[in-house]
């Protein structure tokens, strides 16, 4: 057995921990990802073996090293504008809908990664507003969250290297949004990060501190997440979402048993789902 596998029963300890850590189901045989995702943190902790390295976090002790494996295990790929439609329908549907409100929009990402979700949608806004003069005139105010310690300080630094601006981001809104920071990366523009906030938040804990919002984007999240820890989540989104309020899911995913909570609105293209009530 090579050092890097990961053992029946490790694999096993370790995805009952994980769910229990920020309710993520691994699923049967992904020692695979396991393996990938952590190898590199054998070196950096000192261990001989990834068996070793799982124990160890178990075992607790180590905040580094616990929070080290869960940024690893929850980090995943993201781009800008992804899908497109979402964007497309805050522009020409949600935006003029709230336009006329007479308090500061409010919208929440969840899970934003490495912030190229809430910074999409700080370009949206400002795309809307330049066509739109005097909309929105109370403010937005975006709140990006996430687990991983790493991805906020990524998100709030909001530099990206050419990989990452390759993804999504057409050659206008590069140049629009974005300015050089040396070494060819590329800093997101004043204009736009002050309309974001960033803060750390397990989605398996209390969201009240987070207050009341009108949009919230939660996609390509609920994949990871057992069926009725799905449920939880969207029942505590609900709870936070102002009446009327929109809730944006990833392209692949369903509201559940969620159901009795929102009202889906089918559009062209894409829909999303609206809190009842």
């Amino acid at each position: 057995m090579n050092n890097k596998d990961v053992s029946v029963e490790s694999y096993r300890q370790f995805g009952e921990f994980l769910q229990q850590q920020c309710g993520i189901s691994l699923g049967d045989n992904k020692q695979y990802l396991v393996r990938s995702r952590l190898a590199s943190l054998m070196h950096q902790f000192n261990f001989d073996s990834m068996d070793a390295l799982i124990a160890g976090t178990i075992r607790g002790g180590n905040r580094s090293l616990l929070q080290a494996v869960l940024d690893a295990m929850t980090t995943n790929e993201t781009l800008w504008f992804r899908d497109s439609y979402p964007y497309e329908l805050l522009i020409n549907t949600i935006f003029p809908a709230l336009t006329a409100q007479n308090r500061r929009l409010r919208i929440w990402s969840a899970a934003c990664s490495s912030g190229q979700e809430p910074y999409s949608i700080a370009m949206s806004v400002l795309e809307y507003q330049r066509t739109r003069p005097g909309s929105l005139r109370s403010g937005v105010e975006i709140v990006g969250t996430d687990i991983s310690s790493s991805m906020l300080d990524k998100c709030n630094k909001g530099t990206y290297d050419e990989l990452s601006l390759s993804r999504g981001l057409s050659a206008e809104r590069r140049q629009r949004y974005f300015k050089a920071n040396g070494g060819g990366m590329q800093e997101v523009i004043p204009e736009v990060k002050r309309m974001v906030s960033f803060r750390s938040l397990n989605l398996l804990n209390s969201y009240a501190g987070l207050g009341r919002f009108d949009i919230v984007f939660c996609r390509n999240v609920l994949i990871y997440f057992p069926a009725d820890v799905k449920t939880k989540i969207l029942q505590q989104i609900a709870a936070q979402l102002q009446p009327g309020g929109i809730l944006f899911l990833g392209a692949s995913e369903s509201i559940g048993e969620a159901a009795s909570l929102f009202s889906m609105v089918k559009c062209h293209p894409g829909l999303y789902f609206q809190k009842k009530g």
